[in-house]
């Protein structure tokens, strides 16, 4: 199969690249190697497969709408996961800018080539960050997302409304996926186990959010790979039993589905940084503080609806995934 993957260059766009290719599909990857974070650790994910003789790179902005039609037409993808976006809640109180250019206009730059292209399904990145003000535990899909607490949360949330637009106009199928605190070999330095472990392994305070209250489900990165290359190969489809007069969020009478993706098990923060100083070897101060703007206190991820579809089904314990995540820092920064 040939399967267009964006943001190929960043945590599971590489991840999910990989095992494509290991299983035999044909990929082009499209990255614009922003310096949000530090780029060389983006060419290091990539070098793991850039010579395999069945991927192609381009180098590219999601904003360039010339640019993602060229390589369109050119590859003429199959079906397309969009993983690249402007991704943290924080910055995106600083550059929100960067949020609209990426998320929205790189996001319909991609809907219109899908639409074009002729392409069979449209898997993309959305995110836990759409439950914003939501209290009622765990999230499902069929809640209501109504009330963002950054603009990060309201891009992604638009990316769905856009999604259901292009599959209502357009019959064109798409599948939106909710992240939920992926970590792993390989993460993102802007996320808290990787700024975790930096300062746990040089002996220096955390600073720990919300006076240590939180809760994450955290989501190892397998984990994560296999449901995304599940939901790529179960195209959606219009639901038969959508009632218009009672809607579900997570459905359509258009090929359109909304599913989260996460471990199902909530693990304290303090719990999550606890294993990290056992695997680190050392142990250090938390400096407890208030909860930042634009985050939440808990998320935990109702997975029923893409178990039930897919066959989705993560088994990485949180130990089992600290302890692997923690060997392979070690390794690629030189700790021995």
């Amino acid at each position: 199969m040939r399967i267009l993957v964006t943001g190929t260059a960043g945590f599971i766009g590489a991840a999910l690249a990989e095992r494509l290719l290991a299983r035999g599909d044909e990929v082009l990857g499209i990255d614009n190697h922003n310096d949000y974070y530090d780029p060389a650790l983006k060419e290091a994910r990539l070098a793991r497969f850039a010579d395999h003789p069945r991927y192609t790179h381009r180098r590219a902005d999601l904003a360039n709408a010339a640019a993602v039609n060229a390589a369109f037409t050119e590859f003429q993808p199959q079906r397309v996961a969009n993983l690249a976006a402007q991704a943290g809640v924080r910055y995106s109180l600083k550059n929100p800018q960067a949020y609209v250019q990426s998320n929205l206009v790189g996001f319909v730059n991609i809907l219109e080539a899908c639409r074009h292209g002729g392409v069979e399904h449209l898997v993309y990145a959305s995110s836990s960050s759409v439950y914003g003000a939501n209290r009622k535990l765990p999230f499902a899909v069929e809640d209501a997302v109504d009330h963002p607490v950054s603009l990060y949360a309201a891009t992604k949330k638009s990316n769905e409304l856009m999604a259901h637009a292009y599959s209502h106009l357009y019959a064109l199928p798409t599948t939106g996926l909710r992240f939920f605190t992926v970590y792993g070999p390989w993460g993102r330095p802007d996320m808290s186990p990787m700024l975790f472990a930096d300062r746990i392994s040089r002996g220096e305070p955390i600073d720990v959010f919300n006076h240590g209250q939180h809760s994450r489900d955290f989501t190892y990165i397998d984990d994560i790979v296999e449901g995304v290359i599940r939901t790529l190969d179960h195209p959606a489809q219009p639901d038969p039993a959508y009632d218009a007069e009672a809607p579900n969020p997570g459905t359509s009478a258009a090929p359109y589905r909304v599913y989260n993706i996460g471990n199902d098990q909530p693990v304290p923060l303090l719990r999550f940084i606890e294993l990290l100083e056992q695997h680190l070897g050392r142990t250090v101060e938390k400096r407890l503080l208030p909860m930042q703007p634009g985050d939440v206190p808990d998320t935990w991820a109702d997975v029923s609806a893409l178990r039930r579809d897919v066959g989705y089904a993560p088994d990485t314990s949180i130990e089992d995934g600290v302890a692997r995540f923690v060997d392979w820092y070690r390794s690629y920064h030189g700790l021995g």
